[in-house]
């Protein structure tokens, strides 16, 4: 049987998409990318509700060429990563072994980042706050902070060279782009020292250079970000 295809369906300022660029070049996992540019509101139209009723990004199609009719889309990126996890299992993702209390330690940071730090700071909620007159800029620098100081105190229990011991984790595939989109919301970084550390070490990889959303085909040729 052939192995299945994947097809990302992405936007270069997209913190969940990155999350799965990061995963999949870790686990050597080729894949496709179909753009949906959010600037454009391409997240609105038909087609792409079809494969995420939400009308967001990503969306990773898994295609089986032996399988006619058997492909299917996850339209969340948790979900997506878990099942990455679940099906590629080369390049582990999550605690291997009897350690229930890491994977919970390493689904908590990706909670923080997925559920505390991301809906409230993406291009959706943006718009909400542009709307009513609010400071963009301080509402998505305080709640980047808010979420990274909760990080930063988990992972001074649980940090070895990466987020939970010395493993790339989930949590730290997760982290990267919560840290790019910091830097852009101009979060002093020097407040989370571990943060930092582990950010460092994780920004030397090939995996993750790669899926930095400055050298993404769609991202724009100035650099300017929307």
């Amino acid at each position: 049987m052939s192995s299945p295809r994947f097809l990302l369906h992405t936007f270069y300022r997209s913190s969940c998409s990155a999350r799965l660029r990061i995963a999949l070049n870790l686990k050597s996992i080729p894949y496709d990318c179909e753009y949906v540019a959010l600037d454009k509101y391409e997240q609105h139209t038909p087609t792409h509700r079809k494969l995420n009723p939400s009308g967001s990004v990503p969306v990773l199609t898994i295609l089986m060429p032996d399988l006619i009719g058997v492909n299917f889309s996850i339209p969340q990126s948790v979900a997506a990563l878990e099942y990455l996890e679940e099906t590629y299992t080369d390049y582990p993702l999550l605690p291997t072994g009897y350690r229930p209390w890491e994977r919970a330690q390493v689904r908590t940071l990706v909670n923080i980042i997925a559920c505390d730090v991301q809906p409230v700071t993406n291009r959706r909620t943006n718009k909400a706050v542009e709307a009513l007159n609010g400071s963009l800029q301080d509402w998505c620098n305080h709640f980047t902070a808010c979420g990274l100081e909760a990080y930063e105190e988990m992972v001074s229990k649980t940090a070895g060279k990466f987020s939970v011991g010395d493993q790339i984790t989930l949590a730290d595939v997760c982290l990267i782009p919560a840290v790019w989109n910091a830097e852009m919301y101009e979060v002093d970084l020097e407040m989370f020292p571990r943060v930092i550390d582990i950010y460092a070490r994780l920004s030397e990889l090939d995996a993750v250079k790669k899926a930095h959303w400055r050298v993404q085909p769609d991202t724009p040729k100035d650099g300017a970000l929307v």
